[in-house]
């Protein structure tokens, strides 16, 4: 039976290192108030006449042995420009010294999370790093925590998306202005309109309570959020929130403490039990348990979503001396979730941390209405106050305990400024076709990987960061409001006569609505419920509303298939392949890929009346690399009618679907299909299975966008927009 090492101490975090030849200096660009950050950044600069940005720091390997042993070494990691190195001590300390793996990145690789696991006593975050063409080639490196997982992505995708001279002129603008924008290509702030409709009840303890007034009436319970400013970030607030220490937990949770693990369902679902004694609230009630799920997700922009839901377990049958508390919306306790926001954007020099955390939960119209008509009802000695109040007791253990967050990132230190170049000539002998993922998951490697006689710690001085915030959300107004005219003129051919698409001519297995309330249909919304970049959000962060979209949805296609369902485009009986297509200058085809059993796919065609103007963005986009369209490709998702857990779910947040998932690009003829495998990610598959349990009473909105990244591809434009009127998984066509 394989056994599993507990994982080794991880060392002090490094530093990020920006300088010039002859006084490499490191300078911290962790996330402030991040315990770890398990990333750096170097290059060796003006006159070496050679220069390449270098990420390195400590991860674990994981692996399994030659004789079905699991391994867990901590290792030392170094990217630079696309080579990629394994060594068992940080080599910048050991001139020389030979790497144990190498390999190249190249386009096909990608990197997934995982989310978290159990290794022996120790919890780590796995990322898993395959070839998107065959993923049989594969291997796993892990984190400490989750924020330094999200910055070794970040330096994944550097490495396979970006040329080196790319990479080294960014380290330059950090040398000189000492900040990284580290959004991860998700926008701060919500891309969409939330349909709640918050208003201020009361501050308890300095937290603030609101209700939600939008959906009050004509339901069975009412949404109920607690907000306050917590004194860490959000990856230091997430450990907390999951850790089941209960000596932990006492100091800042009075309902939830005594928690045990019932089961790990995956890397980012787990079910656990918990017993509280209600004398805290009121004495004279039972002693009482509960099981419940813990769910999470993590945005691009580093925001945590954590939702509680009830739970029946075979494991935890009802148990003697305590009355089994039942989750649901007429009982005092209630589903809720966590949302740790991450609104901060920049990182400059030395601030303490913070994050927004948001507790919302659903209790019963009677409960709260007894409270808001009297008072006396004693609300503040309920469940659902307790669970409110975790928020103000996370501010305070974080105020009482200033060690968790004082690991910030390193000050000044010099560096030799040979070592680069040492790593360099080192990492030039890797062969072109040594991919990084085969290196990681072959057997043998360039030393023993099961001895760890030789691995040191490495202590690093730190001093403090700051992080600025400076995002603004615009007012919008028509002026500020791209006009579909000007987006037209700068992405279309206007001077080709427009071609006439008449919509009575494709129909798609999924019914277009024939009112707002039809339900199984869709309908193509205008995009005003969505926010973009707008022509200074370069310099200001303003976003503005979104306006009409550029390409027209002209049919969806709801297959429902055994296998993965690729090239809808090319299939005999697509839409694209009839007549009155093939006249259409270009079509953009979205192919979803749902996993489930079966398997679903929603498929999108979006027209334009004009050819495409090949020197602009949608023409680079249409004709560009898989890595160019993998870092553009931008999609932005509105719950407008559904299960509020759902909605925090899914979010308001836009999504870079090339960074998220795997997609696969069809380019031919008229078209361009776009194959995104929502089941190529974990947490994506997550939510897929949480939304696919609500689907026939959702609404969602989906807007379709190319992130644009330079000023002169601003403001940005909606390409196409869907709205899914309540789809029912059994009219799927199989296919």
């Amino acid at each position: 039976m394989a056994t599993a090492a507990k994982p080794p101490t991880p060392p002090p975090p490094s530093a990020v290192a920006v300088a010039a030849a002859g006084d490499v200096s490191e300078v911290e660009l962790s996330e402030a108030g991040s315990p770890d950050l398990g990333s750096q950044s170097s290059g060796s600069g003006k006159g070496s006449g050679r220069s390449t940005a270098e990420y390195s720091g400590w991860v674990y390997h994981l692996g399994v042995n030659s004789i079905g042993h699991e391994y867990c070494h901590l290792r030392f990691l170094v990217i630079r420009g696309k080579s990629v190195a394994m060594y068992k001590r940080d080599p910048h300390d050991n001139p020389g010294l030979e790497p144990i793996r190498k390999g190249v990145v190249s386009h096909t690789l990608m990197v997934e999370e995982l989310g978290r696991r159990k290794v022996n006593h120790g919890d780590v975050y796995v990322l898993r790093l395959y070839n998107r063409l065959d993923q049989t080639k594969k291997g796993e490196i892990a984190c400490a925590t989750p924020g330094e997982a999200r910055k070794w992505i970040e330096a994944f995708e550097q490495a396979k998306q970006q040329r080196p001279e790319m990479l080294l002129r960014q380290s330059s603008d950090l040398q000189t202005h000492e900040r990284v924008n580290t959004n991860c290509g998700g926008d701060s702030g919500d891309d969409a309109f939330e349909g709640h409709e918050w208003r201020y009840v009361r501050t308890f303890n300095g937290i603030r309570f609101f209700e939600d007034i939008a959906n009050s009436k004509g339901g069975k319970g009412i949404l109920l959020k607690s907000v306050g400013v917590v004194g860490a970030n959000p990856d230091t607030v997430f450990e907390v929130v999951l850790n089941l220490d209960k000596h932990k937990r006492y100091e800042w949770d009075m309902l939830t403490a005594d928690l045990e693990l019932v089961e790990t369902v995956d890397g980012y679902y787990d079910v656990v039990y918990g017993t509280y004694e209600p004398k805290y609230l009121n004495w004279w009630k039972a002693k009482k348990d509960f099981v419940f799920s813990r769910q999470w997700f993590r945005g691009q922009d580093g925001a945590y979503t954590i939702l509680q839901s009830p739970a029946v377990h075979k494991k935890k049958p009802p148990r003697h001396g305590y009355e089994r508390t039942k989750i649901n919306l007429v009982d005092d306790v209630v589903k809720s979730s966590i949302n740790l926001g991450n609104k901060e954007v920049e990182y400059i020099r030395i601030i303490n941390p913070k994050c927004i955390v948001t507790h919302t939960l659903e209790i019963s119209l009677s409960i709260w209405g007894r409270w808001k008509r009297r008072h006396s009802s004693n609300f503040d000695k309920s469940i659902p106050f307790a669970l409110l109040s975790q928020v103000a007791g996370l501010r305070e253990y974080f105020a009482a305990n200033p060690a968790l967050t004082s690991d910030l990132p390193s000050t000044v230190v010099k560096s030799k400024a040979s070592d680069p170049l040492i790593i360099q000539s080192e990492l030039e002998d890797t062969e072109p076709n040594d991919e990084f993922y085969d290196a990681l998951a072959r057997g043998e490697s360039f030393e023993d990987e099961d001895s760890d006689d030789d691995d040191e710690d490495v202590t690093t001085s730190k001093a403090g960061k700051v992080k600025l915030k400076n995002v603004s959300w615009a007012i919008a107004s028509l002026a500020l409001k791209p006009t579909k005219a000007s987006v037209e003129s700068s992405e279309l051919v206007t001077n080709s006569t427009a071609v006439t698409i008449d919509p009575s001519h494709f129909h798609g297995t999924l019914r277009r609505a024939k009112g707002e309330n039809d339900p199984n249909s869709w309908s193509s919304p205008g995009g005003e419920k969505f926010m973009i970049r707008g022509k200074t959000y370069l310099t200001d962060y303003t976003k503005v509303v979104g306006g009409d979209p550029l390409l027209k949805l002209i049919a969806v296609d709801w297959f429902k298939v055994n296998e993965r369902f690729d090239a809808v485009a090319l299939h005999p009986k697509s839409l694209v392949q009839s007549e009155a297509a093939k006249k259409i200058p270009f079509i953009l085809v979205i192919n979803l890929q749902v996993p489930a059993k079966p398997n679903y796919n929603l498929v999108m065609y979006y027209a334009a009346d004009r050819p495409v103007n090949k020197d602009s963005l949608l023409g680079r986009f249409i004709d560009g690399t898989e890595a160019f369209r993998d870092a553009r490709f931008k999609l932005i998702p509105s719950i407008v009618e559904g299960y509020w857990m759902v909605k925090r779910a899914v979010g308001t947040k836009a999504c870079l679907l090339g960074k998220a998932v795997t997609c696969n690009y069809l380019r031919q003829d008229n078209f361009l299909e776009i194959d995104v495998d929502i089941g190529s990610s974990s947490v994506a598959r997550s939510i897929i299975g949480l939304v696919l349990g609500y689907v026939t009473s959702i609404v969602v909105d989906l807007a379709i966008l190319i992130e644009a990244k330079e000023e002169k591809e601003l403001p940005e434009y909606i390409l196409g927009t869907v709205r899914l009127n309540r789809v029912n998984p059994n009219s799927a066509v199989s296919i």
